[in-house]
């Protein structure tokens, strides 16, 4: 078994996310094509790990069945101490969103509806039904949202929000049930430079506050150097596992 990935580096720490011997393959035609072979890794409590990886090295892949999205060929995935693809569909889903808060490059928000509705959304999926508290939850978004500096875009819609505030309302969506881990795939992959910086250090800085696990991925070496361990991906597998310090 591959160890990369695995926290060479001494460090202490309730491990929050792992996985072990994580393999996927996908079916062309008569033929079978292998996406991952066997990778590891272990995400601690309050850590940020970076994972970085040239195009095609099976990164999206790796981060949609870290996040429960995406099911194994073979391998265990840990999040929070429960085997997730184990458990039946319901109770996995049940896991995911309770623990697991995500960040995407495009931001996955819903057109339809407006900032504050998709902040709230992981609150109704998971508490929905009569006893769910509308009138609080949507207080809390506005909350996160005015933090956020979009307190006069609560009832705009994504297509009348930039880029940088669409990135602000999924960090805000992303945080609001509270979770153990964020993972973020290419989170300023989608802004110029000085915005994504912005949106950068607005992630890093509720990551840190709230002592969330960060799992972000990037080809940016200036975005992986404020992570505190970066893992290099390669034809499917974790090649290297590098420490270094972190400047707040």
């Amino acid at each position: 078994m591959s160890t990369a990935g695995l926290d060479p580096t001494g460090a202490t720490g309730e491990v929050v996310l792992a996985a072990r011997e994580v393999r996927k393959s996908f079916a062309i035609g008569e033929r079978s094509l292998e996406i991952l072979h066997g990778a590891d890794l272990a995400l601690r409590a309050s850590e940020r790990l970076c994972l970085m990886g040239a195009s095609g090295a099976g990164k999206s892949t790796f981060l949609h069945i870290l996040g429960l999205l995406e099911q194994p060929t073979e391998g265990r995935v840990i999040l929070a101490g429960e085997d997730a693809w184990s458990l039946p569909a319901r109770r996995r889903a049940d896991l995911r969103n309770r623990h697991i808060g995500f960040v995407f490059q495009f931001y996955h928000l819903l057109p339809e509806l407006d900032a504050v509705e998709n902040v709230v959304l992981p609150g109704m999926i998971a508490r929905g039904g009569p006893r769910f508290d509308r009138s609080a939850a949507r207080e809390r978004a506005e909350n996160l949202l005015d933090r956020f500096g979009l307190s006069e875009r609560l009832t705009h819609r994504p297509g009348q929000l930039s880029g940088g505030e669409r990135q602000r309302v999924a960090i805000a969506r992303a945080l609001f049930l509270d979770p153990q881990v964020l993972i973020a795939d290419e989170p300023t992959g989608n802004l110029d430079t000085q915005t994504g910086e912005r949106g950068l250090d607005l992630l890093l800085a509720e990551q840190e506050l709230r002592g969330l696990a960060l799992l972000l991925v990037t080809h940016d070496e200036r975005i992986a150097a404020r992570c505190e361990r970066t893992l290099t991906m390669e034809d499917g597998l974790i090649q290297a596992d590098s420490a270094h310090p972190v400047p707040h």
